[in-house]
């Protein structure tokens, strides 16, 4: 009688939480000049259309609820816990070559936990990068979001670079 053993499950994207954690490491560092090193709302010149001016946001991307009693923080907290529960979940179910995936992911990750510490530590998150033309202010943002922003890019670019499945492209072309 001959038994198999399923093998281990190897190549698994977890691997990629290192990018993740360099997100966090990289984003509160910055973070952290930027706090000790500005002024609260006084923007440093930098370049033409670029001002490193540190401000502090209560609410989502935008400012969405900064107005809000309070509530707010909690509420986002939770989402982005959440959240990151919800993307090592994918992270550990993908496959070998979902590699651009695991990516997007870690980056997604890394730039929420940047911004989660800071809602649970400051009751803000700390926003310092800041673009404008003329009289047009986009608004200040910070390497978290950064993060969050190309991993979301990615996979948006994602859904046209490849088919869903590939196992499913190749009996198209049979």
């Amino acid at each position: 009688m001959h038994m198999t053993m399923s093998k281990p499950v190897t190549g698994t994207k977890l691997k990629w939480l290192w990018l993740a954690a360099l997100v966090v490491a990289v984003d509160l560092g910055t973070k952290a000049m930027a706090t000790a090193m500005l002024t609260y709302a006084s923007p440093v010149p930098v370049m033409p259309m670029f001002n490193l001016t540190l401000l502090h946001n209560t609410g989502a991307a935008f400012s969405f609820l900064a107005g809000a009693a309070g509530w707010q923080r909690w509420f986002f907290v939770a989402l982005a816990l959440v959240v990151s529960v919800v993307l090592i979940g994918w992270l550990r179910k993908l496959r070998h070559h979902e590699t651009w995936t695991a990516i997007a992911i870690a980056l997604i990750l890394g730039g929420a936990i940047g911004n989660v510490y800071d809602r649970v530590v400051h009751g803000y998150v700390v926003d310092f990068l800041h673009f404008y033309w003329q009289d047009w202010h986009f608004p200040a943002f910070n390497l978290a979001d950064t993060a969050i922003t190309i991993g979301a890019a990615m996979m948006i670019l994602d859904v046209f670079r490849k088919p869903a499945d590939p196992d499913e492209a190749a009996k198209g072309s049979e």
